[in-house]
């Protein structure tokens, strides 16, 4: 099943920010410890936030991390059937919820995942990086910090691996998964196997503006829901951006700049659509 991406991981970040940003935690119910790592009891879970306030929502790579008043934090790292959604303190949790935090206004939080592989952490802000290690090894987050597309091309042109696999190192940048990086590809035009060192500064340029303009829009329109991975925001309104995907999902359809069919491939374990004008 495909993972969550840049997108639809900052769709949830914003969502929370909006609604529970400044919110009291009255209660929390932990439905199962396979989800939280390093708690081997509830009620230590419990103890750690029940009375805090958040204070700061944020993103770290596909990480959401709630900063509360006491100097704790919750980082949720959702797994591939991993979801949040806001619900009524009435409603009784589904068999798939894995963690409720209920505030004293406003309803719940609630953390849904059938497959029990996604991961809630509650530590001191000081010990964030030693749970989650491999924020020392991110690489650029082109929709948190944007950067120029000088510097852009240098981070490219220092990879050896394709295309196609660059894009989708997360040493390299944060967030772009298999979706994402086929629309990237075919709006700029290149092919997943060209080698970075082969391009132009004019194909670079068109690269830069693909990755920034598709992350942007996709995060725009909420993140993208395919059948093999439904995706809907804290509320439940599935992400829009899968009407304006170009190539992904489109085998055999007509491209939109030749007009000839869009063909699929596999390249080195990932699934690739693409078109016969990329080069």
């Amino acid at each position: 099943m495909l993972k969550l991406e840049l997108p639809e991981v900052e769709t949830y970040r914003r969502d929370l920010e909006r609604e529970v940003l400044g919110h009291k935690i009255k209660a929390v119910d932990v439905r199962t410890l396979e989800v939280t790592p390093g708690i081997k009891a509830k009620k230590v879970f419990g103890d750690a936030i029940v009375g805090t306030k958040i204070v700061a929502v944020e993103r770290v790579a596909l990480t959401l991390v709630l900063r509360l008043d006491n100097e704790q934090v919750v980082a949720i790292t959702l797994g591939e059937q991993g979801r949040l959604l806001r619900g009524a303190t009435k409603d009784k949790p589904g068999a798939e919820v894995v963690n409720v935090i209920t505030f004293t206004q406003g309803g719940d939080l609630r953390v849904i995942d059938p497959e029990k592989t996604t991961t809630i952490h509650v530590v001191h802000n000081e010990q964030l990086s030693e749970v989650l290690p491999e924020f020392s090894e991110l690489g650029l987050d082109l929709h948190a910090s944007p950067i120029s597309w000088v510097d852009f091309g240098q981070v490219v042109r220092a990879s050896s691996a394709p295309l196609k696999l660059m894009l989708t190192d997360p040493a390299r940048f944060v967030g772009i998964g298999d979706v994402y990086s086929n629309e990237i590809l075919f709006d700029s035009g290149l092919r997943h196997d060209r080698p970075p060192e082969q391009l132009s500064t004019q194909e670079i340029r068109r690269l830069y503006r693909s990755v920034a303009q598709i992350v942007h829009d996709s995060v725009k329109y909420g993140g993208t829901s395919l059948p093999d991975r439904p995706f809907a925001d804290l509320n439940g309104k599935e992400g829009e951006y899968a009407e304006y995907l170009a190539v992904w999902g489109r085998v055999n359809e007509l491209s939109p700049r030749s007009r000839v069919p869009i063909q699929k491939t596999s390249f080195k374990n990932q699934v690739v659509y693409f078109c016969s004008t990329q080069v």
